[in-house]
Parts: structure tokens; C-alpha cells; sequence
């Protein structure tokens, strides 16, 4: 036999080696996928992924999805989006502004910086001796000169601050009489308002879900907020309250949220919560027993659902749904959806509530 023959013998012979006789271990196939980019199905992977979004990753056929991810994401999500949009928002109405002005520019015949010196900048009257001594008198120090040597610098620096402020306020007077329309909206989340705890009409346009803790002092100066909006806009807006206790920095807060929902049981939620918000101090054991006394509640029901902790598994459910949503302090509110965070004026509660109010029938 020649050689050649024997080759191809041995060849053939050991492409029939039984699978069986091969060493084999188990594995775990681990493919990573582009979002467009599915896999094909298998008998553990669905065919389409319409419901639970894109699939991401599969593990042995099985898929993760963009509905798995987004429970571990979501609050950071939310944070990175707010941000773009205030950055694109800050840019957008800048553009506005500008656009609204080289308008009326053209309609004077003008270019917007004649416009500006004489619209504006022409009224401004020259600040007085005694207004730059006032200002010299914060800055001294820093200016470190005598008052006749720093005069002429304050006398810039207040005009031009005058200046400033006038031009902003013209262009604010400018957009009031011009027609705009914002076509774009701020990020948005579901968020579900607690229909126990709703202060207003409960089928308003706007409702706003507040996420507050009883012993936090910002949230305290948010009440205040929140009751002249919701003065202002009667029917038109509701407010919700859910509980955000910060046991870390406010021992007594979880006790409270839980005595908020046990005079809740009794119809004086929002009694016992201004009560609260009006004592801060007051609410260890003896001073809730001594709010719900003054209220009329029903002091043994009271009682007996603060030993028991009727109601603490409801607060955290409210707390762990707040850290899902990204709340990592108090107060937070979204209305309609739309974030907001923290003991703001009144005016951006209205900013916001201007626009919902606007764009929904």
C-alpha cells in the first residue's frame, strides 16, 4: 500500500469517530447584541420583543431587555435627562429671545445692538453719589483704594449691572407681546399619586405628587409654597402626598409618616399633616399622641396603630419607590410628571403648572 493511500485511510476512518468518545465540558454562550440588532428565536427566547423593548443581551437564548434594565436605571436615567433638558431648554429660550429681538430690530430699521442703547440702555439714569458709596462700603475691602480712586470702576460696574438687568427685563416684555408656542417638553415620568392623600380637586389638570418627610425643615417651607398654589389655582390643581422619612438624619420622621396614615384611617390626614408641619419639634410619642388629643381622632386607634406599625411597611414602600425614581433628598415633586426638586419659590412651581395647564384640554 503506498503511503498516499494509507493518508487518506486514516483520514476517512477518523472523520466517523464517535461525538461520544470526544471530551466535552459544560458552557455558558454569552452574546451581547446591539438594540437593533435581535437575536434569532430560539425555544427560550421570544420572537418578538415588542412588549418587554429591545433585547439587549442574550444568555443561553435567554434575553435581557430594555424592560429588564430599566427598573436598576431608572432613577439615574431621569437625572441625566433633566439635565439635558434644562441645558437645551436654557438654549432654546436664549434663541427665542434673540430671535424676538433681531425682529423687532428689523421692524424699527435698526440692528439689535441701536436698538438695545436706545430702548434701553438710554434710560438707564447714572447712578448717584450715594448709591456708589453703598456699594463701596461691601466691596472696600476687596477694592482695597479709597473711595474717590475706586469711584469711577463702581460707577461701571453698577450701570453695567443696571444695564444687564434692564435688557432682561425688555426681553421679557418683548416675548409677553410676541406669539410663541413651546413645542418642546420636559422629560416625564409616571409617577402614581396616593388617592388617600390628594389635597384639591382629585380629577385636576395638574396634579402635583409630593414625596416629603414630616420633620425635614425644607419640606416644612415647601408647605407654605404648595398652599398659595394651590390658593391661586383652586380646582385646577391637587397636590398628593407621599412619604419620603429620612431615618438618617431624622430619627423622628418615620414614626410621623406612620402617624400621618394612622390619623389617615380616620379622615384627618391633612389635619394631623399641618399639624406636624406646624410642630416640627413636637413629634416624638407624647407630642403625636397630644396632636391627635387636639384633633378629636380616636385616641386608643391612634395608639394602638402607632405600637403596632400598622402602616410602616406603606411608608417604605413609598420611601423605596422614591429611591427608584432617583429622590435622593426632600422635598421632590413632579407635576404632571415633570421634576422638581427641593424647596423652590412659588414661581417655579408656576412655571411649570403655566405650561401644563396650556397644553392639556
Amino acid at each position: 500500500m503506498k503511503a498516499s493511500q494509507l493518508l487518506f485511510g486514516l483520514v476517512f476512518v477518523s472523520m466517523f469517530v464517535p461525538l461520544s468518545k470526544a471530551q466535552s465540558s459544560p458552557s455558558v454562550s454569552v452574546s451581547v447584541k446591539r438594540a437593533d440588532d435581535p437575536p434569532k428565536a430560539s425555544a427560550n427566547t421570544p420572537t418578538a420583543a415588542s412588549e418587554a423593548g429591545p433585547f439587549l443581551a442574550t444568555i443561553d437564548g435567554h434575553a435581557i431587555t430594555e424592560a429588564d434594565l430599566a427598573p436598576l436605571i431608572e432613577g439615574q436615567l431621569r437625572s441625566v435627562r433633566e439635565q439635558e433638558y434644562q441645558i437645551k431648554r436654557k438654549a432654546l429660550d436664549n434663541l427665542i429671545s434673540q430671535r424676538i429681538l433681531e425682529a423687532e430690530a428689523k421692524k424699527k430699521g435698526l440692528t439689535t445692538d441701536k436698538l438695545l442703547e436706545q430702548e434701553v440702555d438710554s434710560k438707564i439714569p447714572q447712578p448717584t453719589d450715594v448709591e456708589l458709596k453703598a456699594l463701596y462700603a461691601v466691596q472696600r475691602e476687596q477694592l482695597g483704594k479709597p473711595f474717590e480712586e475706586a469711584k469711577v470702576q463702581l460707577l461701571s460696574t453698577l450701570r453695567n449691572a443696571r444695564i444687564q438687568q434692564a435688557r432682561q427685563e425688555y426681553s421679557a416684555h418683548l416675548r409677553d407681546h410676541a406669539q410663541v408656542a413651546v413645542l418642546f417638553s420636559p422629560p416625564r415620568v409616571q409617577v402614581a399619586p396616593d388617592p388617600a392623600r390628594v389635597r384639591g380637586n382629585p380629577k385636576a389638570k395638574v396634579m402635583i405628587v409630593e414625596f416629603s418627610d414630616f420633620q425635614c425643615p425644607y419640606c416644612q417651607r415647601a408647605e407654605i409654597t404648595l398652599k398659595g398654589v394651590l390658593a391661586k389655582h383652586a380646582d385646577a390643581v391637587a397636590v398628593s402626598y407621599r412619604d419620603m422619612p429620612l431615618t438618617a438624619i431624622h430619627p423622628m420622621a418615620m414614626g410621623a409618616a406612620q402617624a400621618g396614615r394612622c390619623a389617615g384611617e380616620q379622615g384627618k390626614f391633612w389635619e394631623l399633616h399641618d399639624a406636624m408641619f406646624a410642630d416640627q419639634a413636637g413629634l416624638d410619642r407624647n407630642g403625636l399622641a397630644a396632636k391627635a388629643k387636639t384633633l378629636n381622632l380616636d385616641e386608643k386607634q391612634f395608639d394602638a396603630c402607632l405600637t403596632n406599625e400598622k402602616y410602616k411597611a406603606q411608608v417604605q414602600q413609598d420611601a423605596q419607590e422614591g429611591s427608584r425614581l432617583g429622590i435622593n433628598g426632600t422635598p421632590a415633586f413632579f407635576i404632571n410628571g415633570v421634576f422638581l426638586n427641593g424647596a423652590q419659590p412659588e414661581s417655579a412651581f408656576e412655571s411649570i403648572i403655566k405650561d401644563e395647564l396650556s397644553a392639556r384640554p
